[in-house]
Formats: C-alpha cells, structure tokens, sequence
C-alpha cells in the first residue's frame, strides 16, 4: 500500500474510534466519556455497564462489521464490473438475500432458535446466489456478461424480490411482520455477541478471500483480455470476487437488513482518494464501517427515544453526496 493509503486508512481508523465513541456514549441516556471507559472496563455504575457492554458496544462493533461488510463488497463488485454504479442493492444481491434470510426466519422455526446467528448468513447467502443468477441470465448475451445490460437485470430482479418480500410478509405470522419491515428498512437494534461475533467471521472471510485478488482487480482496470496477457485468471477471479462479495452482502443483509449506498458511496469516494485496489479494498472496508456507525448514531438520537431506519439515513446522507460527486466529476 503506498503512503497515501496508508495515511488515508489511518485517517478513516481515527474517524472510525470517534464514530465509535459516539456510539457508546450518545442516546436517550447519555454517558460521560470517562464513564465509557471505565464500563467497558468493568467498572462503574451498574445501569451504564448494562447500557454500554451489553446494549451499546455490541450494537456499535455489528454497525462497523455490517457498513465494513458492504462498503468491501461494493468496491470488489465494481472493480469486478468496471462499474462506478454496481453495487449489491443495485445488483439484487440485497434483496436476494433478504428473500433467503425472510424465509429461513419464516420457516426455520427451531433451527432460527438454534443457530441463527451463523445460519442466517448462510440462508441469505444463498438467496444472494439466486439473485446474482437470475442478473447474469438477464445480462447475458452469447454466453458473456453485457455490463450495459447489468444494471437494468439489476433493477428488475430488485423488483422481483421485493414482490417475493411482500408475499412472505403476507404470509408469515402478522405479529412478528412489523418487526420484519423494520428490519427490511435497516436497523441494529437486534444486535447481539453472538451476531458480532457470526458476522466478524464472515466480514474476516471476505476480506481473506479478496485482499489477494487486489492486484488481479488492478490488470482488469486494463480490461479483460490485457490481464489475460498478465497472467490472470479472469474467469477465476470473476467467480471467486462474485461469491465472496455476496456472501458480504448476504451476512451484512443477514443482520441489519436491506441498507443502500454504503456499498455504492464509499467505494467510489476511496477511488478518489487512493490508487491501487488493495488501498481501495482497506479503506472501503473501514470508511464503510464509519459511514454506518454514524448514520445509526442519527437513526437512534435524531428523534429520540423513537428510533428511525438506518436505510433512511444512509440515503439521506448518501444521495445527495454521489449526485455531488457526480457533478464534479462530469
């Protein structure tokens, strides 16, 4: 990583420890810094240990790993694509993987109970497959990706699942379907240990898995038959980047539900910053990670104590600054 990524990785980890401290501090009861650390310490009053170890901190670390999760995923599907517009909402994998996270949760039953934590990304991962299968039908001409036909299969296979969430909606149990919408529209407020801890093994995964691909995404900016002539294994590289960066997708959709341009936003921002997919890739995780813990620190205080979806904020936020960077760019 050059010097540049490295400062701007150090400057995004800063910015990471302050969206945190926001995040352990800031709510309907407000909480002293000092009074953070010594909870998280072990020390202190009694209610604040409760509200930082076991409401806030694991509320906090899933809002880094789910906005980490996401913001990686975007940035290997666009060097994947060579697309500043994909990204897993806009591809369907989103939505495909709340189909198959719905339906694990409608029909699973005891199994949810069990093992939940570590199935829910798999079941939505699998729904995510589904959705990338269904584009590449749709964008496929002769047997090849049509990149300019990406975006629209994209969109209708969107469309698709969101028809399939409202049949399963209708058809699950109406106690439990306002839980559900809220949860479709991105929220934290589920977190627990034992999803922090599911979703950093998956988050680690991704990021074991595309971190070496880093220099294979760099020859594909060169297009797919010069980094051919470089030694890549396109095809390969294609399969390996499309799978990990769904199953990203799926276990962040898995956990907080159907949240848009974390993937789409910060990676196109880290572009602008860094050279080299590898830098890239880092910052896309940790700016990532930030963006969304800030944005749940609005959702939760911005109407407190009624809390708000964080999809709501993060479009808030992240419409008018792509249509931003997009002005100046054109």
């Amino acid at each position: 990583m050059s010097r540049r990524g490295l400062v701007t990785a150090a400057v995004s980890a800063a910015l990471l420890v302050v969206a945190l401290a926001l995040s352990l501090g800031v709510g309907s009861v407000a909480i002293a810094p000092a009074d953070v650390v010594r909870a998280l310490s072990g020390r202190g009053d009694a209610t604040r240990l409760a509200i930082v170890r076991e409401l806030r901190l694991p509320r906090a670390l899933l809002g880094v790993l789910v906005g980490g999760a996401l913001g990686l995923s975007g940035a290997a599907l666009q060097a994947l694509l060579q697309n500043p517009l994909a990204d897993p909402y806009l591809l369907g994998v989103s939505g495909g993987a709340a189909c198959g996270t719905l339906l694990f949760s409608v029909l699973g039953g005891t199994a949810l109970a069990t093992s939940g934590a570590f199935a829910l990304p798999l079941a939505a991962f699998f729904g995510a497959l589904g959705a990338i299968l269904l584009v590449g039908v749709g964008a496929s001409v002769d047997g090849r990706l049509d990149r300019g036909r990406l975006l629209l299969s994209g969109v209708v296979v969107n469309a698709f699942a969101s028809a399939v969430l409202l049949f399963l909606l209708s058809w699950g149990d109406p106690s439990r379907t306002q839980g559900f919408v809220f949860w479709m529209l991105g929220s934290l407020s589920g977190a627990t240990a034992a999803g922090v801890e599911a979703l950093s093994v998956y988050a680690a995964l991704g990021l074991a898995i595309l971190l070496p691909l880093a220099r294979a995404f760099d020859a594909l900016t060169l297009g797919e038959e010069t980094a051919f002539t470089l030694g890549v294994s396109v095809e390969r590289v294609k399969r390996v980047a499309y799978v990990a960066a769904s199953l990203l997708a799926a276990a962040a959709v898995s956990f907080a539900g159907i949240i848009g341009f974390v993937g789409l936003l910060v990676p196109h921002v880290a572009r602008r910053i860094v050279r080299g997919h590898r830098a890239v890739l880092v910052v896309s995780f940790v700016g990532g990670g930030t963006l969304l813990t800030f944005a749940d620190v609005v959702a939760r205080t911005l109407f407190s104590p009624a809390e708000i979806s964080i999809g709501a904020v993060t479009a808030l936020i992240g419409a008018p600054a792509f249509l931003v960077l997009l002005r100046r760019r054109g």
